[in-house]
């Protein structure tokens, strides 16, 4: 038998592990927990200090057996589960359940799983970190004694099977809450104006007026004086802009991109990401920092100026604003940041592909950028027209990466890239000028990722948890995640084309949903319900 029984928690881990350390070590998993509270009382001794009373999976009784006769037969059984809060307590429980030698027993962490971190691991051992496994154990026992303490008055007052929760519970709140606004939201129209101006040697751009107009009136008044206007340049500025790329990425913003570029569930990309790390590919997936090591700073520096040159290096440590951030983590990154793309399956291949992306981008220069805006004055009129463009001078990390937003139906950008050259005094040729009725947006219903986003601001639940809870309310029937149509909807458009003014309705597609989180009728119940009893809580 080995002298060294290293356990981890998956059997994929295992397997890549092993090939690292060699004969003198077997590597076993403990596939995840091995015990919980109990489901008898409680599981919580409330009379003795919320003492919480721990049972053995039933399912992992076989399991413990086997690591027990190999514990007994290794000189040392290193506890290597993740090194988060619930890495920590499976340690801890491993070590109660298998009744672990303190004498013998070392415990290991380590954030990426590479032969130089394994190694590294076993070099620097350390002991349980008892106020992480307290930390678990408390979250363990709030989230017992809230949804044993709840679900049954939902079954007795609601109906059968019905389930609430710590984080589930809040969660599902806000997407009612959401609809509610949705619902209450009061549209209002604004006739937003844009007119197309040639120079003296026939070049064209677009513009946008000062203002919108409240009413139909307001804004065919203004086009009637267009009529007669006489349009010059009165100011030109032009500034230099930066843009500065996006830290790495921490397991929330990774589920955001992924949804963003790819369309991912926040469940699949996590899913994915388990696979890469596993392998030995990316770091440990579920953090909230944005560090990245002084090795792997280095590892982008190198590779940065290899394929783009030194003036594109700008080295940087990022610090987070989210609550509670474990900064002593490392963010998701590749392991080997010389390699561009992995083997394996295609969404494994994509999102290994955004992570190395964003690592690298984050060590990149700024972007350069010029700014211009030209000011359009109108002779009969007190509004101006405006133009706004914009050209890189240097793209920096935009050569590899763009940001993606949660912008949903935005207006098309009257921006101009690049602006004609003119001068200040210059006259301008209307080529036509359009006053389109336009309506405020109610407020965005939750994608997942959005929602990932809002719970992180708002402190609710760990990375661990985001996607678990996403999809337990998805399962309760709380929540939908669904495409629903939009409705025709009419809109006027008023364009002037030299004298002429001409009037049209148009109709517009309004109100498309793709993959957003819509409540149930029981959702909402249950929410009402918890709310009126328990909102001190909620």
């Amino acid at each position: 038998m080995a002298k060294n029984l290293v356990i981890v928690e998956s059997p994929a881990k295992a397997k890549t592990i092993e090939k690292y350390l060699g004969k003198d070590y077997v590597v076993k998993s403990s596939f995840g927990h091995i015990r919980d509270l109990a489901k008898k009382n409680l599981g919580v001794n409330i009379e003795s200090d919320f003492r919480p009373v721990y049972e053995v999976d039933p399912e992992k009784k076989k399991l413990i057996a086997e690591l027990k006769k190999a514990a007994k037969t290794s000189d040392t059984v290193w506890l290597a589960s993740d090194e988060d809060r619930e890495g920590e307590a499976i340690a801890w429980h491993l070590s109660e359940a298998l009744k672990l030698d303190p004498e013998h027993t070392k415990r290991i962490v380590f954030h990426e799983i590479t032969k130089t971190a394994i190694l590294n691991a076993i070099e620097n051992p350390r002991e349980i970190d008892y106020n992480l496994v307290d930390a678990q154990q408390a979250r363990r026992v709030l989230d017992r004694l809230v949804g044993f303490e709840l679900s049954p008055l939902l079954w007795q007052k609601v109906k059968p099977s019905l389930s609430a929760g710590r984080v589930q519970s809040v969660s599902v709140r806000l997407i009612v809450e959401r609809e509610e606004e949705i619902e209450n939201f009061q549209s209002t129209s604004l006739f937003k104006v844009t007119g197309i101006f040639t120079t003296a040697d026939n070049k064209s751009f677009s513009a946008e007026l000062s203002t919108k107009f409240k009413t139909k009136e307001e804004a065919t008044a203004f086009l009637e004086d267009c009529k007669t206007a006489n349009f010059k340049i009165s100011n030109i500025t032009k500034k230099p802009s930066k843009k500065s790329p996006p830290a790495p990425f921490t397991t929330s913003t990774l589920q955001q991109e992924a949804s963003r570029k790819m369309g991912y569930s926040v469940s699949k990309t996590m899913t994915l990401a388990q696979r890469l790390y596993e392998s030995g590919k990316i770091t440990y997936m579920r953090t909230d920092s944005v560090n990245l090591s002084d090795l792997a700073i280095n590892m982008a520096k190198d590779e940065i100026i290899s394929q783009w040159g030194a003036d594109y290096v700008k080295t940087r440590k990022f610090k987070t604003n989210s609550k509670g951030a474990q900064e002593a983590h490392e963010a998701i990154r590749p392991t080997q940041l010389n390699k561009h793309t992995v083997g394996g399956d295609a969404g494994q291949k994509r999102l290994y592909e955004l992570i190395w992306k964003r690592t690298i981008a984050s060590q990149m220069s700024d972007a350069l950028i010029e700014k211009t805006v030209i000011d359009i004055e109108i002779d009969n009129n007190k509004y101006k027209f405006i133009a706004n463009g914009e050209v890189i001078k240097f793209d920096g990390f935009l050569t590899v990466y763009n940001v993606s937003t949660d912008e949903e139906d935005a207006e098309p950008s009257t921006n101009n890239k690049i602006l004609p050259a003119v001068k200040e005094g210059d006259a301008l040729q209307p080529n036509g000028i359009v006053a389109i009725q336009r309506f405020t947006k109610h407020p965005a219903r939750y994608t997942e990722a959005s929602l990932v986003r809002k719970m992180e601001e708002l402190g609710i639940g760990r990375p661990s948890t985001y996607a678990p809870t996403i999809s337990t309310i998805q399962k309760r029937g709380y929540v939908v995640k669904e495409e629903r149509e939009g409705v025709l909807r009419d809109y006027i458009e008023l364009s002037l084309k030299g004298n002429e003014l001409k009037e049209n309705i148009k109709s517009e597609k309004t109100g498309y949903e793709k993959g957003k989180l819509f409540p149930t009728d029981i959702g909402i119940l249950v929410n009402k319900f918890l709310i009126k009893y328990f909102d001190d809580i909620l």
